[in-house]
């Protein structure tokens, strides 16, 4: 079933083939199929060319990736029955100045996924979150051997032991509080003191074990502003390649406005109506600046402009 994609890196294209790629002779005939493309990332960067159409991803025949870099790569999925994989150039040296030259320009993943298709996106995202993975999940957690890239790159094995680990994703709430009383509804912006002047968005924090999305959607709102949840309402979700992250869009309610930022994940926070915070995604606000547009902060502050409410 398909779904529309409303967030940034949400929307890949692709059959994952989660039930075939286990199988290394069905792998090896989708490397060995003359129609199987490759995209490059380097330094968790995507290869994008530009066309008439604008800016897309920049796709190589297998063939012609691997001699470009021989043992790096993944296999991410099907598209229209054409095997898709990633290959990752290591090094310091940019390679659209050296094997790659002529092919395109490699921007940062987040300045590549304001300008490219949403499905150009979500499939640089997906790659650049198993790279970054594997990177980092060389050696065993059980034994620390090190361990073997296996099912096209959506597993590691160690031959000392036998644990097999998989891509990990963290589920990180992320939430315009709303507050109901007064003359009209407003919701709640937050600002961390490292980001640009005047930006502000969505409270947000990382899932503890054993709390559900309510929970942790309620403790972040309580422990960065002070304020109690009284209701929780989904909204979308997005994959968040930095590295791998899934943000859980959510609306809540609370009892109070006497938001207070802690000091130590927000400096300040700012309560608007509907008009004011239209106003910032307008670009119009004389002082808060809203979040970027991949941004799922900017999705729900969007929705509850639109309407959407607890």
């Amino acid at each position: 079933m398909a779904l529309s994609a409303i967030n940034t890196f949400a929307g890949n294209p692709l059959d994952r083939a989660g039930d075939r790629r286990n199988d290394p002779d069905w792998l090896a005939e989708q490397a060995d199929n003359p129609d199987a493309l490759a995209m490059v990332i380097w330094q968790g960067k995507p290869l994008v060319e530009e066309t008439n159409t604008g800016p897309r991803l920049a796709w190589l025949a297998l063939k012609h990736a691997r001699a470009v870099v021989p043992d790096r790569e993944l296999f991410l999925g099907l598209w229209n029955d054409a095997p898709v994989f990633a290959v990752e150039v290591e090094g310091p040296v940019d390679p659209s100045a050296g094997p790659l030259q002529g092919l395109g320009g490699f921007p940062e993943m987040r300045e590549a996924a304001a300008i490219l298709p949403g499905p150009d996106a979500a499939m640089a995202g997906t790659a650049k979150s198993l790279f970054d993975w594997r990177a980092r999940h060389g050696f065993c957690s059980a034994c620390g051997q090190e361990s073997e890239t296996a099912c096209g790159g959506w597993k590691r094995i160690c031959a000392a032991c036998g644990s097999e680990h998989f891509p990990r994703v963290d589920p990180v709430t992320i939430m315009l509080a709303i507050y109901k009383g007064g003359d009209e509804p407003r919701c709640l912006l937050g600002r961390q003191a490292a980001w640009p002047a005047g930006r502000m968005s969505a409270l947000a924090g990382f899932l503890e074990p054993g709390e559900t999305i309510e929970e942790g959607c309620a403790r972040e709102i309580e422990e960065e502003a002070g304020l109690t949840v009284t209701s929780v309402r989904y909204h979308s979700s997005q994959p968040w390649p930095f590295p791998s992250q899934l943000m859980i869009g959510l609306f809540a309610e609370v009892d109070s406005d006497d938001a207070r930022p802690d000091q130590t994940e927000l400096e300040a926070v700012a309560w608007l109506t509907r008009a004011e915070a239209k106003a910032c995604l307008e670009g119009t606000h004389p002082t808060i600046k809203a979040p970027p547009p991949i941004a799922i902060a900017r999705t729900l502050l969007q929705a509850w402009v639109d309407g959407f409410d607890v």
